[in-house]
């Protein structure tokens, strides 16, 4: 009697974890929207304007640092949180978070004139993106418990081994 053995292909894709689906998204996510604000210094004015103590039509103030604190620091814990939280809260709260960044990503480019919108529309476009694939992740997340590691997985990482 002969046995076949699937060998393992080691440019076959093992199915990724929602949560580090999620993970990646909110940290791809994080990583443009520092960039956007650190490239939008580059704007002629922009740093004469905040020399002068005022950010988009707001004076520069302990409130207005803490918003934008908040608003960089919410993304940047999600990256954490997708990982740590028991699924169903994780689920939940990266709908409502990403839902709502949708239209805080848009109000970026109001008031700007169309000289900037290819920038605006780029930078907005690509984490419009990134939000739409995270609520599409955290919608159809499986609601079927994953299958515990086995004796094949053990023999097919210690084959890999080797």
């Amino acid at each position: 009697m002969t046995t076949r053995t699937k060998t393992p292909d080691l440019l076959d894709n093992p199915p990724v974890p929602v949560q580090v689906k999620l993970a990646a998204a909110w940290t791809s996510f994080m990583f443009l929207y520092i960039y956007v604000d650190y490239f939008h210094l580059y704007k002629p004015g922009t740093v004469d304007k905040i020399l002068a103590g005022v950010v988009f039509e707001f004076g520069i103030s302990p409130t207005l640092l803490t918003a934008m604190l908040a608003s960089v620091a919410i993304p940047a814990l999600m990256v954490m949180l997708s990982m740590t939280l028991p699924a169903r809260v994780s689920r939940a709260t990266n709908l409502v978070v990403a839902s709502l960044y949708i239209p805080y990503s848009v109000f970026n480019a109001v008031g700007e004139s169309w000289d900037w919108a290819p920038f605006y529309g780029l930078s907005i476009g690509i984490e419009v993106l990134l939000l739409a694939f995270i609520l599409r992740s955290a919608w159809t997340w499986s609601r079927t418990p994953a299958v515990p590691a086995g004796s094949e997985t053990t023999d097919l990482r210690q084959d890999l081994r080797q």
